[in-house]
Parts: C-alpha cells; structure tokens; sequence
C-alpha cells in the first residue's frame, strides 16, 4: 500500500526529474504544497523526510529545503528512482503518533480502572529512572538513550497494566516500528537540545496521576494530550520554513 507521504513524495520527485524543479531551486512551503495536495502539512513534512533520505533535497539552516544537485548516474535511465530506494513499509513518524495517540488512548482508560498498586508503583520508578536519565544528560551531556527507554517502559507498562495481551502486543508493535523507522531515526537524528523531554516528563506525571484516581476519562485524556504535545513538538522542531530552524533534524554529518 502507497502511503500518502509516498505519494506526495513521488509527486514532488516527478517535478525534479522532469527539471520543473532545478537543482538549487528552492521547495515551495509545505503550506503550498499541502493547499495543491489537499493533504495535512505532516503529510507534506514526511514527503520532505522521505526525499531528504532518498538525497533528493537538503535543508539550509534557517533558509529552508532545496533540489540537490544532478547526480548523472540517477538521470541515465539504469537506475530505479531514490526514492524507489527506501523501505517501502516504512510509516511517516507522524502517522505513527497518530496511530499511537488512538490506541494508547483507549489503553490508558482501560488501565486505569484495572491497575493494581504494585503497577503503579513501577510507573512512578519508571518516571524516575527517566527523570534522573534526563538529569544525566543535561548535567554531563550523555546520550539520551536511558530517557528514551524509561520513556518505552513507561508506557509498555501502562499498557501491561491494562491486563490485555493483546493491547499490550498492539502497543509493543507500534514503539518496535517506531524503532525501526528510518524516517523516524531522520527526524530525531541531530537534535541536540533536548529540553523539550522536560515537558514530556511532565504529561507523564499528569497521565499516572488519572491512572491513580482510576479515572478512566482522565487517564484518556492525558494521554491523547501527551501525544498531542508530541506531535506538536516534533512538528516545530523540524519547520525547515521556519527562520529559526538550525538544521539539526534534517543534516546528515
């Protein structure tokens, strides 16, 4: 199945081959593109991430995304499109969230009304292992991989909580293709600030306060507004229409 990123992708390859777009032409906005599309703009920011992977673009800091230029072995007809070139199944990152927000959603209201208080206590460990790995990297500069696995469990266990293995495996699939995300990886690659997990931490606090009320409404709703805050962010942070954009998410090197 051709997901919409793809073929918006494919589009905007169309127009670099047939020379509509130059190389060292400017990309228009993704707002223009979303318009002619009739697409979301994170639709048109996985396009952007998708051609970016296949070297068909690159972004200048703070000036925003360009045709690359010709490499004459990809124009003599022998070689398949770069685009062609990458992981068919891959998901937009943010089609991934959409998704995630959907089913840990409905999870985290089930939970709610079935977790046991040995349950609760390993969320709040978890919360602060990822606190303390947060404070690691912000002291002495470390990677963030020990935030980002306390970030997993954290919510795996919300979903072991729900005592459905069969919700636990749908969550388990999602974060595992999360994981093997090229485009995903390629969003998140060069970020070098991570203040923003701050405030992550922060909605996971919000989300384990409503599993502790056993309020299932609640439990809902802080997390669809956690992801909500994702997306957002990630959305943000890699506006490459955006002045203030360094760059970071989207240079290889």
């Amino acid at each position: 199945m051709t997901r919409q990123y793809q073929r918006i992708g494919r589009m905007i390859e169309a127009e670099i081959e047939t020379g509509t777009l130059a190389p060292g032409d400017r990309l228009p906005t993704e707002r223009d593109y979303a318009e002619r599309f009739g697409v979301s703009r994170t639709v048109v920011r996985e396009a952007f991430i998708m051609l970016e992977l296949a070297g068909q673009v690159s972004v200048r800091k703070g000036s925003g995304t360009y045709v690359c230029a010709r490499e004459e072995a990809r124009y003599t007809g022998v070689t398949t499109s770069p685009v062609d070139a990458l992981p068919e199944a891959d998901i937009g990152p943010f089609e991934l969230l959409n998704a995630r927000q959907v089913v840990e959603s409905a999870i985290a209201a089930s939970a709610a009304l079935l977790i046991p208080k040995s349950d609760l206590r390993h969320l709040q460990q978890l919360l602060d292992d990822e606190r303390r790995a947060l404070d690691e990297h912000h002291s002495r500069k470390l990677p963030h991989a020990d935030a980002d696995a306390a970030d997993r469990a954290f919510h795996l266990g919300i979903a072991e909580a729900s005592q459905n293995t069969l919700l636990h495996e749908m969550a388990t699939q999602l974060w595992d293709q999360r994981h093997r995300s090229a485009m995903w990886q390629q969003l998140h690659s060069h970020i070098l600030d991570f203040s923003y997990r701050e405030n992550w931490l922060a909605d996971h606090d919000v989300i384990l306060a409503r599993l502790r009320k056993r309020d299932g409404d609640g439990a809902h709703q802080a997390m669809w507004q956690h992801l909500e805050n994702v997306k957002t962010t990630l959305m943000t942070l890699s506006d490459t229409d955006d002045p203030r954009f360094d760059g970071y998410l989207f240079n290889s090197h």
